[in-house]
């Protein structure tokens, strides 16, 4: 296995368009936060500690309506719940030998893109990997959150929109080079943007609130890779040895 160095650099290498992309939301995510009446600092370091655009905005609402502890730590456990999934996944792909405390490091910056970048890395990978995507992810994140709740009200509301959706294009660009290489990654691919796409106008027409944009996520991920995993499942190549 590579260097701790060589790791690392490969992090913040895969790790700079996840950083430009998360300035750029976050910025329109601190203009918000102030909206609620919540200073610059606070939001800044709400998204230092909290690596989930989300749960933000959904804590920014609830702030500025002035919900209770309870409902809004029970609100992040249900938004953010499909981390718990991410990570269990990721516990596979991490190196064996990796400590608890290495692992406790790297689940702190375990978000959907960081997440994709883990899982495209062939065979076992490094903490330090993680150490690197997130030494540039995480301090963008909170940097464009800052910067926006200072300087938000500046700026035109079109650049602020148009600001929302560079997350969604670094998304496609973490998705789209395995979808090429795979037609059962693409096919999954698919069937999960369509089911997601049908899921979501059914709570909107039938009303099933208790179905929030987290636990969606949760079902829908839990089904689609447990039949993919039962359907496609993925062959380990084993080396046995002859003793003569």
């Amino acid at each position: 296995m590579a260097n701790r160095k060589t790791w690392f650099l490969r992090g913040v290498r895969d790790g700079v368009p996840i950083g430009l992309g998360y300035f750029a939301v976050s910025f329109a995510l601190g203009i918000k936060a102030v909206g609620a009446g919540i200073s610059p600092l606070e939001a800044a370091l709400m998204s230092l500690l909290n690596l989930t655009s989300a749960g933000e905005a959904a804590a920014i609402v609830l702030l500025g309506v002035g919900t209770t502890y309870v409902e809004l730590a029970f609100t992040q456990l249900v938004i953010n719940l499909r981390y718990l999934l991410m990570s269990c996944a990721l516990s596979q792909r991490i190196a064996p030998e990796s400590s608890v405390l290495h692992r406790l490091l790297v689940g702190y910056g375990v978000t959907d893109e960081i997440f994709g970048i883990s899982m495209g890395v062939q065979d076992k990978f490094s903490p330090y990997y993680s150490y690197g995507a997130i030494a540039v992810a995480a301090p963008c994140w909170a940097l464009g959150t800052l910067l926006g709740a200072l300087l938000g009200n500046i700026l035109p509301a079109n650049l602020v929109s148009a600001l929302g959706v560079a997350l969604y294009a670094m998304f496609l660009a973490v998705i789209l080079p395995p979808a090429r290489k795979s037609r059962v990654i693409a096919g999954i691919i698919l069937v999960s943007m369509l089911a997601s796409t049908l899921l979501t106008l059914a709570c909107t027409h039938f009303g099933w609130t208790f179905l929030t944009e987290g636990f969606r996520i949760i079902l829908l991920t839990v089904v689609i890779s447990a039949a993919a995993a039962v359907l496609f499942p993925v062959r380990e190549e084993t080396e046995v040895s002859d003793e003569n």
